[in-house]
């Protein structure tokens, strides 16, 4: 019955929007983190090794003792499944089904051209520059922050202050991020951060580079607020990296769209790639291939299927390119920058 009404009330966007998303959502997440807030580990986590737990003692059970009737076995699954289900959709699953950013922002959903993507790029690697530059003063080096991944957490709703100011509808009171209790398997499965549905903890892997931390906690940030997409997430924090007053976070978001973009130029047009490539300063480039070396030294057999797993996720929650919407964050910007300036 709830998957049914799932179904049905995800045809109903602009319904989804005004009164779940708008209306019912902002009070449940922010009694989520009023109440879990203060405590310093993630209790979703904890939760999920709960559940995780009972599942497997349920089977364990029915193996060790064979009266125990098969029927009450499944029932018994079926029945945590069914409350985690109706948690996770009144949670924070139904901004899923929720009216697109780029309707809500009034932005072009327009396809862009190879020569739109270049040019974009160009204006992208130009603002990554400048900032590395003022930072470090020597276009050579690597950016240092001197802030502590903690305080990079504290300091993060001063990011969607700033936002909001612009767009009120992120705003983001109550502010609270934590360091994932499964940082390290998160490493090995290729995930940076993530937001738990259950318990509206946002979570972001305490292992990753420090210059790419800022734009992360930003992005889970955003599904904090409600965004649920992967692509509008990156969008939204990318926004709110830029236009805080901290310089080390406009870089680490200038830092991300400019991967995102670079990445899509060498996807359509390798040659192109290789002339932007030598307009970025060698200071960002030894950057980004310290996070690569970082990424590639967990690399390992699992995280293909992680990432399968969470690709088949995103597919049966309506988002129809799975994990690789991450990237359609190219087609906000570059649409978002036809009316503004960069």
């Amino acid at each position: 019955m709830q998957w049914a009404f799932i179904q049905i009330i995800a045809q109903y966007p602009n319904f989804i929007e005004t009164y779940y998303s708008k209306g019912l959502y902002l009070y449940v997440s922010r009694f989520l983190r009023i109440t879990l807030g203060w405590i310093p580990f993630s209790m979703g986590d904890i939760l999920y090794i709960f559940l995780i737990v009972l599942i497997l003692v349920s089977i364990f059970k029915f193996f060790k003792e064979r009266k125990l009737n098969l029927k009450n076995t499944i029932f018994k699954i079926a029945g945590i499944i069914s409350i985690v289900f109706f948690f996770f959709h009144f949670n924070w699953g139904l901004n899923y089904f929720r009216v697109p950013l780029y309707k809500t922002l009034n932005i072009k959903n327009k396809n862009y051209t190879n020569d739109e993507l270049i040019n974009f790029t160009k204006k992208l690697i130009y603002k990554t520059n400048e900032t590395q530059t003022s930072i470090t003063k020597n276009d050579t080096l690597i950016v240092e922050n001197p802030l502590s991944k903690k305080e990079i957490n504290a300091d993060s709703h001063l990011a969607y202050e700033q936002l909001q100011l612009k767009y009120p509808q992120f705003a983001y009171k109550n502010p609270k991020v934590k360091y994932s209790i499964f940082s390290t398997p998160l490493t090995f499965m290729g995930f940076a951060g993530y937001l738990n549905p259950i318990t509206n903890e946002a979570q972001v892997n305490s292992l990753i580079p420090k210059n790419n931390y800022a734009a992360t906690v930003c992005h889970e940030i955003a599904h904090q607020v409600g965004i649920a997409s992967e692509s509008e997430a990156n969008f939204v924090g990318f926004l709110a990296s830029i236009n805080s007053k901290d310089q080390y976070f406009n870089y680490s978001g200038y830092l991300m769209a400019l991967r995102y973009c670079i990445s899509e130029v060498y996807r359509k047009d390798p040659k192109q790639f290789e002339a932007l490539k030598k307009m970025i300063n060698k200071g960002i480039l030894k950057d980004m291939q310290q996070s690569q070396d970082f990424w590639e030294s967990y690399n390992n057999w699992t995280e293909i299927y992680f990432k399968t797993f969470y690709d088949n996720y995103l597919k049966a929650n309506k988002q129809q390119d799975g994990i690789q919407g991450y990237s359609k964050m190219v087609t906000l910007l570059i649409n978002y920058y036809k009316t503004e300036k960069l």
